[in-house]
């Protein structure tokens, strides 16, 4: 009975994931500014990690925990140097 209800929660986490990926792909192509876009990467790759938490969980092996931790460090330096690139960008003009 308590498998059946977590497979559940964890299908029905996958799915929301899916439509959350879906209105970013949205904000992320129709943003009106580059700020938008920049926000919008950043948080598909959170959702990234949040579908491989969810597999790991799945499948139950503790090895895919260890990869949301590099994507999240990856994605954090990567949102840093568009900041600061845009930032250096919107003062020269």
């Amino acid at each position: 009975m308590t498998e059946s209800i977590i497979n559940t929660i964890l299908y029905l986490s996958l799915g929301l994931l899916v439509v959350a990926l879906f209105l970013v792909f949205v904000r992320m192509f129709k943003g009106p500014t580059i700020q938008d876009r920049v926000v919008a990467l950043d948080l598909t790759a959170s959702i990234a990690m949040g579908f491989i938490l969810i597999y790991g969980a799945m499948a139950d092996k503790a090895i895919y925990f260890d990869i949301p931790v590099i994507i999240a460090l990856i994605s954090f330096i990567g949102t840093v140097a568009i900041s600061t690139y845009l930032k250096q960008k919107e003062k020269s003009s």
